[in-house]
């Protein structure tokens, strides 16, 4: 009797426990299985991160810190350094060297990331796919080499149309339109449009837009062994440049003559990466004209980004920090305090993004726009390309000629 008493017992007990744990299946308890998986870390906290930031940026970055360390309890210093050079060197001496020095997350153009993952530099940013899915696809894919994401997109810039109001009151839509005005317009020392296509940073984008590419991309990797810069489409762009240039319808000069110009009333518009203008009334900003093909001009795009470093001894709390400091939040804070521009998704409707006109017109170009590849072999590019654009612009060179021998000297280094 006791015995059945005892398996009674027990099978009540096992059918109890069975329904409770049936309730651990409901939507409200699903919530908080997720929110513990989601902050499941073997990983010590730290007291302390250490975070490298762009010279000039890092106040943007106070008010953020405050509410990170406030949140998670944990320290947050920062120092500002050189984002090409100074960081790159600092960082190359002192973390190798394992003098304590090495910070845990810094700030680098994605242009790096190739080179400095190969350096053993930086590491894999590991996220879920919706923190990926809440930034622009490209400045994503700006931030991937060889399939793994190394960085989060921290600000995004390309080329646009800034114009003046009173000699082009209104910005034309295609580059034809452009190039009738600006025949229109030319008289003396007085242009109507600057583009440095003399140099391929922004002649590529014309390129593109015919077609042309610098690396093929297979299925998101970059091929360096197949070149684009010299087939028939890029021939094509070089001769439609090569025509502005004989025309006289491209001022020549650097950046400091050019912006002199168009304050001084002599060139009614130019093509700049440089968004930061705040001129008067009389100033416009707008997405580049699309091409005579009909396509947009697929102006190459720049990423800064915050990046894990590979010697920080807390890569799950860096990266925390990384995914914080790159909300919707914070971005549209450093926007409002820096002019950087997000690659957020979410602030496109944002009222400081509607509201202005220049912010509008990046947002439309970014659309648009190509990451410069962040493949190492991509420094072979720049000179011999940059040679090759100038040949063509001053009519030194026909276009194949000037593009085939640039292509036989990038795959020879």
């Amino acid at each position: 009797m006791k015995k059945q008493i005892f398996h009674l017992f027990m099978s009540m007990f096992l059918i109890v426990n069975v329904s409770a744990c049936g309730t651990s299946s409901d939507p409200e308890n699903k919530v908080v299985k997720k929110k513990v998986d989601s902050e499941a870390s073997n990983e010590v906290k730290p007291e302390k991160l250490v975070i490298w930031e762009e010279k000039g940026k890092a106040e943007a970055l106070k008010t953020a810190l405050e509410r990170f360390e406030k949140e998670y309890n944990i320290k947050v210093e920062f120092e500002e350094l050189g984002i090409e050079e100074e960081m790159y060197d600092r960082l190359r001496h002192d973390g190798p060297i394992g003098n304590g020095k090495a910070p845990d997350v810094v700030t680098f153009s994605h242009q790096k990331v190739g080179k400095l993952v190969k350096e053993g530099l930086i590491q894999e940013v590991k996220v879920e796919k919706g923190v990926l899915k809440a930034f622009n696809e490209s400045s994503i894919k700006a931030e991937m080499y060889q399939d793994k994401v190394f960085g989060l997109p921290r600000s995004i810039n390309t080329s646009v149309l800034i114009y003046n109001k009173k000699l082009m009151p209104k910005a034309p839509e295609t580059m034809t339109d452009l190039y009738k005005i600006a025949k229109k317009i030319r008289n003396g020392d007085v242009y109507g449009y600057h583009a440095e296509w003399s140099g391929f940073h922004d002649a590529y984008g014309v390129m593109a837009g015919m077609g042309s590419y610098v690396f093929k991309d297979i299925n998101g990797n970059l091929d360096p062994s197949d070149i684009g810069l010299n087939d028939k489409r890029a021939r094509k762009a070089a001769a439609y440049i090569q025509k502005w240039y004989k025309a006289d319808l491209i001022p020549k000069g650097d950046s400091a003559r050019i912006e002199k110009m168009f304050r001084q009333g002599k060139l009614a518009s130019y093509w700049s990466d440089d968004n930061s203008f705040s001129e008067g009334k009389d100033t416009g900003m707008a997405p580049l004209p699309k091409l005579p093909n009909g396509k947009p001009v697929k102006s190459f795009m720049e990423v800064n980004g915050l990046h894990v470093t590979a010697f920080t001894k807390h890569p799950y709390w860096s990266t925390k920090l990384v995914e914080y400091l790159t909300n919707d939040e914070q971005a549209i804070e450093r926007y409002e305090a820096t002019g950087d521009f997000p690659s957020n998704k979410s602030i496109r409707n944002d009222k400081a993004i509607k509201g202005n006109e220049g912010a509008q017109a990046l947002s439309i170009q970014l659309q648009y726009a190509e990451p410069v590849p962040n493949i190492p072999e991509m420094k072979k590019v720049w000179g011999p390309m940059n040679s090759a654009m100038n040949e063509i612009a001053f009519e030194r060179a026909k276009p194949k000629k000037a593009l085939d021998e640039a292509v036989k000297v990038i795959k020879k280094e």
